[in-house]
């Protein structure tokens, strides 16, 4: 019994050994393809894993994409609406009053008044000397007016991109991390605020260098007309381009920019400071950003020096020339022309008109609707550079 027993396993290895020689080449490529069909279908299924977790990663980057992109926008239009809202109408407010303040018609107004029905008030000379004096710092008002308003308005929406480009790049380099909006964005509120408040920068220290600088320019340009001339509305459209590209000509193309934009943020900073406080306040009063401060500003010196804002300066000066002769009339009322003498009353007029408040104001809006100056300010925000 266990010879058979034993004869019968013999006889089985023997058929084993034999198929295992006959089939050996089949067992191992059927034994390799069990175990790469196995390895590839764990390999499948890691690696359908992952595609799944990058699509629910790249789900929530899409919804935090969407979510910084939403703060990014209300937080632009948070600082355009301060722009237009606080910034811009308080700006005007403060050029007007201190334009009204320098150049001051009133006192030689009156004493012309006063000496029609009092000859002997003035001589001839006195007279001829106040005219020539309301001729000249009548038309250094009414430029002096345009140009501001046309040029305050520009900056500042100049601010506006600034920021806002700033606010998108500093959030873009941080998307990843779990910080919020707020705690990512380096431009906090007071920053903000301080950077649009350089806005005054023209009323309250330009204004010093600006009002001799045109009134220069006017000199120049009037010094060979008398008040006995012709003035219609062809003549006084001549008679401001002159002006202005004079006013231009005087320290060089970008000197104007010096009116706008403080030189550096300590400067500025220990200005503003020693005008509101007196010297110590100025020394302990900066801010510890002045880094950001200075760089923003230079930014928008910048900018306010590139060959296109000046392309948008001249068209924008034009159109606003242009709707402030057709707002005077001449062309309806007297086609002819009127005595340069019964022109400055109106003169005087329109400058008042130019810096009326923001909301109502006809020569600002001329300036927004500009194509060339809306498709600039696309083209900045998109690609503005950074200044170091």
């Amino acid at each position: 019994m266990m010879f058979s027993i034993s004869f019968k396993l013999f006889v089985s290895k023997l058929c084993l050994f034999g198929f295992w020689r006959r089939h050996r080449r089949k067992v191992i490529v059927s034994v390799g393809l069990l175990g790469s069909g196995y390895t590839l279908y764990k390999l499948y299924g890691a690696h359908k894993q992952r595609l799944l977790d990058l699509e629910k990663e790249l789900e929530v980057e899409r919804e935090t994409n969407e979510l910084i992109k939403a703060q990014l926008q209300a937080h632009f239009e948070s600082i355009q609406r301060i722009a237009d809202s606080t910034t811009l109408p308080y700006a005007i407010h403060y050029l007007q009053s201190r334009i009204s303040q320098d150049l001051d018609l009133s006192n030689s107004m009156q004493r012309l008044i006063q000496a029609k029905s009092q000859p002997s008030l003035l001589t001839k000379a006195e007279k001829v000397e106040l005219w020539e004096r309301l001729k000249i710092l009548g038309f250094v008002k009414l430029v002096l007016s345009l140009w501001a308003i046309t040029l305050l308005s520009l900056y500042i929406r100049v601010q506006v991109n600034i920021l806002g480009r700033h606010l998108y790049i500093d959030t873009a380099r941080k998307q990843g991390s779990s910080l919020v909006l707020e705690e990512a964005d380096q431009f906090d509120k007071h920053g903000e605020q301080e950077f649009l408040a350089t806005a005054d920068y023209l009323s309250s220290y330009g204004m010093t260098q600006l009002i001799p600088s045109m009134e220069m320019a006017v000199t120049e340009v009037l010094k060979g007309k008398h008040l006995s001339d012709t003035f219609n509305a062809p003549v006084l459209r001549e008679t401001i381009m002159q002006i202005l590209d004079r006013f231009v000509s005087i320290d060089g193309p970008h000197h104007w920019v010096t009116y706008l934009v403080p030189e550096n943020a300590v400067a500025y900073k220990r200005l503003t400071a020693a005008s509101s406080s007196g010297l110590e306040a100025a020394t302990t009063s900066l801010h510890p950003d002045i880094d950001k401060l200075d760089q923003l500003m230079a930014e928008a010196r910048f900018v306010l020096s590139s060959e296109d804002f000046g392309s948008v300066v001249d068209i924008s000066l034009r159109s606003v020339v242009d709707a402030l002769v057709d707002e005077m009339g001449f062309g309806s009322l007297l086609p002819s022309g009127l005595a340069l003498a019964k022109v400055l009353p109106e003169v005087s007029k329109m400058s008042l008109l130019l810096l009326e408040e923001a909301v109502r104001n006809k020569f600002i809006q001329v300036v927004r609707n500009l194509p060339a100056v809306q498709l600039f300010y696309t083209h900045l925000y998109a690609n503005m550079p950074i200044v170091a």
